[in-house]
């Protein structure tokens, strides 16, 4: 048994044996933590086995926060210990004398609390716990500063043939068009956008950097905004060049002060921005659109929405209608429903490899004979399933209810597959078929489901962890880092995982949850596809457990992917 599973049991026997927890008390806490279906998927439970799905969801952290059950369950071990043990941390706070000892112990166990700080240190040694109970305390070493300076010392691996082709073009039309060259990269996910876009850019922005220009990046998320600046750090870095460069960071709590601006790179959430746009900073604003050099929109097919539009026509107010170079990064150029639009803002051009004849119809059969990406294995599981969803459709055109399925689920059916105990009991027999230090990701119907599973997977005793939007930044990037080590199997999530996420040796996707967009599935099942020449793996397992949606047959996005690609078999 690993050491993490060693401590947790030895905790939930102290808290049963030595702290008598009740089992009322232990049912209120597995409600907390939405574990109910457990036992209907794990039979009759007792109370330690009870406290071990709790301690595999809460984690080192069961102690921590500032909620009524936590606080009840510290004041019911503080009321535990020893009296002069109580008498004397409450004297030493500097409380008033002559209360009872119920008074003593709720302001003992009321106190705050701070991972890893003084008094989360003092509760767990005196309740004779281990000292991992007191909490993850944040490493300050994890904030990132909202610009840093990159040296040239590492070499890069070079770019392939097929990114040297696109890299090529796209210095052509920068070269040629000036501030007009507008242009969509499309490379399925895992062929190398970001890698080819940076190697491009910095290129070709290389002597206008220290004129004081910025090649502006905007990402979606906080994952892909730091996958991006990875990347520039380490092209930057590869290369014979006398000067530093600087990146920004302007996502997330990062802000950027005028003072600091000497020209670079501006990795910028597209929230950030446009939150910025709609600030009354006119200097810093003045200063980003005046000098920029060029942009880069990553999963630029989510373009055409407001907040792009906003921070477009800002820059359009400043630096007139051309306004500046702009590349979008799409893996999905053609599967949107606004692709009129994004042939507008990236004026027709689209750079694709030139694969040559024999792949022309069928990219992805050349990138993965050539072992750039790995080949998809699919699992369709049937879960025998049916849902109805004729409230949604009575008076409705089907075509238009099959275009809001994915919110239609989002917003009610998940939430009921998530608490059927037969499906759950499916996914995790499947689960624990999955091989011992291999890697797997899954992508559960909700959050707390994601929660459920891992806490079962958990139990069984396999190494697991749930990442979601409540996550913080500083264990994310741990977790991560030892899912890619391989020192953790599976990471559970709903949505957070489906751009932005390298871990090359992932080698099963399990997908319990229905998704009806063939751009969302395209993105999730590339966190599987990095091939050998890319550090991957030559194959992804893939596990779809597919509904029957009533009118709608069954929910096989895969084959909609596949057929997209390759063409039908």
């Amino acid at each position: 048994m690993e050491t993490r599973e060693k401590l947790f049991l030895e905790l939930a026997n102290d808290l049963v044996e030595r702290y008598e927890l009740s089992t009322k008390f232990i049912n209120k806490m597995i409600d907390a933590y939405h574990l109910n279906d457990c036992e209907q998927i794990l039979g009759g439970l007792d109370k330690v086995s009870k406290l071990m799905l709790i301690l595999n969801c809460a984690g080192f952290n069961i102690f921590s926060g500032s909620g009524d059950l936590v606080k009840d369950l510290r004041k019911h071990i503080i009321d535990k210990w020893d009296i002069n043990v109580i008498n004397h941390h409450f004297e030493k706070r500097g409380k008033e004398q002559g209360k009872s000892k119920v008074h003593r112990v709720r302001v003992l166990a009321e106190q705050k609390w701070s991972n890893g700080k003084y008094w989360a240190n003092t509760f767990v040694k005196e309740s004779g716990f281990n000292a991992l109970f007191a909490g993850v305390k944040r490493d300050r070493n994890t904030q990132l500063n909202a610009y840093e300076d990159i040296d040239p010392f590492i070499k890069a691996p070079d770019l392939k043939d097929f990114q040297v082709y696109i890299k090529d073009k796209i210095i052509d039309n920068l070269n040629n068009l000036g501030d007009n060259a507008k242009c969509m990269i499309s490379l399925p996910t895992g062929g190398g956008k970001t890698r080819t876009a940076v190697e491009a850019y910095t290129e070709w922005l290389r002597p206008r950097f220290s004129e004081g220009k910025y090649l502006i990046w905007i990402a979606q998320s906080e994952e892909l905004c730091e996958q991006a600046i990875a990347s520039i750090k380490q092209i930057w870095s590869s290369k014979e060049f006398s000067e530093s460069l600087r990146v920004y960071r302007l996502f997330g709590k990062h802000n950027l002060d005028s003072d600091s601006m000497i020209g670079g790179v501006i990795v910028a959430g597209i929230n950030k921005l446009y939150n910025l746009v709609g600030s009354n900073d006119a200097e810093l604003i003045e200063e980003i659109f005046a000098n920029c050099g060029a942009m880069i929109i990553d999963e630029a097919h989510r373009s055409t929405t407001m907040m792009y539009e906003t921070v477009l026509a800002k820059a359009k107010d400043i630096r007139g209608e051309n306004i500046f170079p702009v590349c979008g990064l799409t893996a999905t150029p053609g599967r949107t429903s606004n692709t009129d639009e994004l042939s507008l803002l990236f004026k027709l051009k689209l750079i694709t490899p030139d694969l040559g004849e024999e792949f022309k119809s069928s990219p992805l059969k050349y990138f993965r004979k050539n072992g750039f990406l790995a080949k998809p294995i699919p699992h369709i599981i049937r879960t025998d399933i049916e849902i109805d969803i004729k409230e949604f459709s009575h008076n409705s055109d089907l075509s238009d209810i099959k275009d809001k399925l994915e919110d239609i689920f989002k917003n009610k059916y998940n939430k009921e597959l998530a608490k059927n105990a037969q499906r759950n009991r499916l996914i995790i027999s499947k689960l624990l078929q999955v091989p011992r230090g291999s890697q797997a990701l899954v992508y559960a119907c909700t959050v707390d489901h994601a929660k459920l599973l891992s806490s079962i997977i958990s139990y069984y005793g396999r190494t697991s962890v749930v990442i979601s939007s409540d996550t913080p930044n500083h264990l994310r990037y741990i977790y991560i880092d030892k899912f890619k080590k391989g020192e953790i199997d599976f990471i559970f999530n709903h949505s957070v995982l489906t751009t932005g996420f390298d871990a090359p040796k992932t080698q099963h996707i399990f997908l319990c949850r229905p998704i009806f967009s063939d751009v969302l599935y395209e993105q999730i099942v590339g966190r599987g596809l990095r091939g050998p020449k890319f550090g991957g793996t030559p194959t992804c397992d893939i596990y779809d457990f597919s509904d029957t949606v009533l009118r709608f047959g069954d929910q096989q996005s895969y084959y909609r992917y596949k057929s997209f690609w390759e063409g039908e078999e």
